[in-house]
């Protein structure tokens, strides 16, 4: 397996139990997660950029949270309208959103 270009990690509030419950999860994360995923697959981009869920990152008032590395850019209150921008400009174009950045 190579090294993706990008890893995008998507509070979904999962819980070891495999549970997944609060803020995030509330605010459409599994949604929005796969949103970025189907965004991936239309692109071609699947073995450059990949996806994964986190738990709780503790700062529920900003959620959804979004992280891309190797970037080190946490973007917040996150929506599914937002990921085809996310995509573009800064996946594709590498200009993090600013607008989403906190």
């Amino acid at each position: 397996m190579n090294k993706p270009k990008y890893h995008i990690f998507v509070c979904t509030s999962s819980r070891p139990t495999g549970q997944q419950k609060g803020f995030c999860h509330a605010k459409a994360s599994v949604e929005l997660m796969e949103a970025f995923m189907e965004e991936i697959e239309e692109r071609g981009l699947g073995s450059e950029v990949f996806v994964t869920n986190t738990g709780c990152l503790g700062i529920c008032e900003k959620g959804p949270i979004v992280i891309v590395y190797p970037d080190n850019v946490w973007y917040g209150a996150v929506t599914v309208d937002d990921v085809e921008e996310i995509m573009e400009e800064h996946i594709e174009g590498g200009r993090p959103l600013a607008r989403l950045i906190f």
